[in-house]
């Protein structure tokens, strides 16, 4: 009777299994389309002056001011290592939350335009290619099948992780400041 109880159980395990389509938001950067989920999106709002804060990594536009806290904001192109975004009509910043160590940050990020919310199965979600890319593989969650098309989803907690975007720009300044004394 154990035997198929202990049956049951994992059976009832294996058909509660197959995930929801999930939600993900989807914006342009350099003409390219990105998703993140939207579970971590608080709100986009419209993008707006911010403040810039002297020795913050260089994918760290500025600060804004968010109902009374101040929230960094990533400039993604950057954190990809590629060229700053003109700021257009259509710039916005999508405020996110992400999990880093063991709290929890609110952090904004500059994106050429909001496009849709859309849902894409876990079927239609195929693993990061380990090569290819012009961003870090993790930084990447998986590559969503949505129209004929890929949307690439991003990792939110690895791709606006500041501590380690800090980490990277301390390590540089010996190195990008050698041409500069040469030029």
């Amino acid at each position: 009777m154990s035997t198929a109880h202990s049956f049951h159980a994992h059976s009832a395990v294996l058909t509660a299994a197959p995930a929801e389509p999930a939600q993900y938001l989807t914006f342009m950067l350099a003409g390219e389309v990105f998703a993140v989920g939207i579970l971590a999106v608080k709100e986009i709002i419209e993008y707006r002056g911010l403040t810039e804060v002297p020795m913050m990594p260089a994918c760290v536009r500025g600060v804004i001011n968010l109902r009374g806290a101040v929230v960094p904001v990533i400039d993604l192109p950057a954190r990809f290592g590629r060229p700053t975004s003109q700021v257009t009509k259509r710039t916005c910043t999508v405020i996110v939350e992400v999990q880093a160590a063991d709290e929890r940050h609110v952090i904004g990020m500059v994106v050429d335009a909001v496009n849709e919310v859309i849902e894409i199965p876990p079927s239609d979600i195929e693993p990061a290619p380990s090569f290819g890319t012009r961003i870090r593989s993790d930084f990447i969650q998986g590559m969503g099948k949505v129209r004929d098309k890929f949307v690439i989803l991003l990792d939110a907690d690895q791709v606006l992780s500041i501590d380690e975007a800090a980490d990277v720009s301390r390590q540089a300044p010996e190195a990008s400041r050698q041409p500069a004394l040469a030029a």
